[in-house]
């Protein structure tokens, strides 16, 4: 049996060297594979969960922050939340039907109308004197022509003298500015936090609206 030549028996002892580095290749890349999967897997959290505390602080009307630190100038302004310990009391009327005031055709508006009260004592006071209260806004709403109603100002001066009204036969009597009248700018209405004392009703809401 011939011997084998030395150049061979270099070339099967450089084998499996060769073997091995490329399974350490194989296991460097895939370790590397999993760091890149678990670095952009970190990445994708922190994006998410930083997005998550971004919508929470719009809901809350907090200013977000952008990337330079400063504070977003569109960012929502915060809500005030309602008071659920003294929440208001609302009593829906019946709805009015009333001939408006045009002279040239013939127009009516079909209105409506749920008061804003203090506490449910107010309620019983107002049945009380229901009667009145409606007389007093059937008059004020028969005064006005339709494009006086037309208008949102123009239904936030009704608004206004409907709360008048409807105090007057309770024995309160507010004088309305300038600004609630007939053809004036409604920058200011009255509303219950300019009466210098408590009233039962607090504000006039408006549940259905119609001209024709």
């Amino acid at each position: 049996m011939s011997a084998v030549p030395a150049a061979a028996a270099d070339v099967v002892d450089a084998a499996p060297p060769k073997k091995g580095k490329k399974k350490l290749f194989i296991i460097i890349a895939a370790v590397l594979a999993v760091l890149l999967a678990g670095g952009g897997g970190a990445a994708f959290y922190l994006m998410k969960k930083r997005a998550a505390a971004a919508a929470l602080a719009a809901e809350a009307g907090e200013a977000v922050e952008g990337e330079d630190g400063k504070a977003k100038e569109d960012a929502p302004a915060k809500l005030v939340k309602a008071d659920l310990k003294h929440a208001p009391t609302f009593v829906p009327l019946d709805p009015f039907t009333v001939n408006l005031a045009d002279r040239e055709a013939e127009r009516f508006a079909q209105v409506g109308i749920t008061l804003e009260l203090a506490d449910a004592k107010a309620g019983e006071l107002l049945k009380a004197y229901m009667p009145a209260i409606r007389n007093n806004i059937l008059l004020a709403l028969g005064s006005k022509t339709a494009g006086q109603l037309m208008e949102r100002d123009g239904k936030l001066r009704l608004a206004a003298e409907i709360r008048r009204e409807a105090l007057r036969p309770l024995g309160y009597d507010i004088t309305l500015p300038p600004e609630a009248a007939p053809g004036g700018a409604a920058k200011k209405l009255p509303t219950a936090e300019d009466d210098d004392e408590p009233m039962p009703i607090r504000a006039v809401h408006f549940s259905n609206f119609i001209i024709q």
